[in-house]
């Protein structure tokens, strides 16, 4: 068996599952946040009309909440949100509850690997499409809707068809220009946007291993934008170091068997990819960045849970320091913690010195929600993951996504720029 069915079959209490079997299965951990926490809470208002009787949850120690898309409340609802949120979490016992501007606080999924709140070989739901993401530290992780959420709160376990597996295999390191963004734009331009439909996606080869597990979380973030049921890469050495440094040193590894069986096996050449961009409005639309250097941009976001951790803001640092942007350009880390860190290195300084609007942890801006919205034919370059009609703001803006090196050196230019042509 591959790790995503070994993982299953574990929390299933198999012996061996097979692509297709629909099983039960006992899970680790749950998270919920300001959006979908009111979708779930709605759910259980249903359930008491009905007459059931729900006065606790299966286990509140493996419950995490976060508070990331509408904050700083963007508007009365939002901030409504956040009160039954509140009232949730204090009446159900919940203690892991990130609550904005107060100590930890961020995007979920990137407090999921920030504060190691998932381990490998578990299995994780959360209330948000991008739960693939955690996927990257060796579990399985998957994003359920309200309802699902709803039952797993009250029982610990869901179904789940085990899904195919995809295997994508990268020999050889990536050039110093290239990021992982740029990977996982060539794959699903290779696959489309549905080649991966409830399937697993799977990365490994000498160029994962040789990836950071920030990198690594870029490719398992955005599995979801080809349709994946999860994305996983298996535990090594970087991600057992990357974890004790955040105090988890007690989990039990999964490995795939040597004979594992794959629907598909992929190959890429590291030396092959090229700083890459997805136009609009799919991430499917993929071009190379130096055959868009025509294109002119309004705006600049180095932001999400898929392009503002740490290691993006560093690479980001490194174009914009000692030069100022021609565009609006926001950044904004993933979690106070990145940004804390940020701060600490001197990043923060660079991107004022260069013009760069900073702000607080939110996925605002990247759900069209607040935060720096695009008005009617303005044109954005964002680190974000997707870029259908409206999803940065207004119905007839348009978003490019690219890696936060290219981003940057397009906030230099005005124009996508890739960053080997930056002068």
């Amino acid at each position: 068996m591959n790790i995503t069915e070994k993982i299953l079959a574990r929390a299933s209490g198999k012996s061996k599952v097979s692509p297709g079997d629909v099983i039960f299965v006992n899970v680790d951990k749950v998270m919920i946040h300001d959006v979908s926490g009111p979708g779930v809470i709605a759910v259980f208002e249903k359930l008491k009309k009905i007459g059931m009787k729900i006065d606790k949850l299966w286990d509140p120690d493996r419950v995490w909440v976060a508070e990331d898309h509408f904050v700083p409340a963007a508007d009365k609802i939002s901030a409504q949100n956040i009160v039954s949120l509140t009232n949730f979490t204090k009446q159900f016992g919940i203690k892991k509850h990130f609550k904005y501007g107060m100590g930890q606080y961020g995007i979920c999924h990137t407090l999921s690997h920030e504060e190691a709140m998932v381990l490998p070989g578990e299995v994780y739901v959360g209330g948000d499409s991008h739960t693939n993401t955690t996927g990257a530290l060796g579990a399985f992780a998957a994003g359920l809707g309200h309802t699902d959420i709803a039952y797993v709160l009250l029982n610990g376990k869901i179904w789940f068809k085990v899904p195919e597996t995809l295997y994508f295999k990268l020999n050889g390191k990536l050039p110093d220009h290239v990021m992982a963004k740029d990977l996982i734009l060539k794959i699903i331009g290779d696959i489309g946007n549905d080649g991966a439909a409830y399937k697993t996606m799977q990365f490994g080869g000498t160029g994962i291993s040789e990836m950071s597990v920030e990198s690594r979380l870029t490719l398992t973030n955005m599995t979801t934008e080809a349709g994946a049921k999860s994305g996983i890469v298996e535990p090594d050495q970087k991600l057992r170091d990357y974890l004790t440094a955040k105090g988890a040193t007690k989990y039990d590894e999964v490995h795939s068997d040597a004979d594992a069986q794959y629907e598909k096996i992929y190959e890429y050449e590291g030396s092959e990819i090229e700083p890459t961009v997805a136009k609009p409005f799919s991430p499917e639309n993929i071009a190379i960045a130096r055959d868009l250097s025509s294109i002119e941009l309004d705006k600049a976001y180095i932001g999400s849970c898929t392009g503002a951790k740490l290691e993006d803001l560093q690479a980001a640092a490194k174009i914009l320091k000692g030069r100022t942007v021609k565009i609006r350009t926001e950044v904004l880390p993933a979690a106070i913690s990145i940004f804390k860190k940020a701060m600490e290195e001197g990043l923060l300084k660079i991107f004022l010195d260069a013009g760069v609007v900073v702000g607080p942890p939110t996925c605002g801006a990247c759900c069209g929600a607040h935060m720096g919205v695009l008005a009617k034919d303005e044109i954005c370059i964002s680190t974000t993951n997707r870029n259908f009609p409206g999803r940065m703001g207004h119905v007839e803006s348009q978003t490019y996504l690219a890696s936060p090196l290219v981003v940057a050196a397009s906030a230099i230019t005005g124009k996508i720029t890739d960053p080997r042509d930056l002068k």
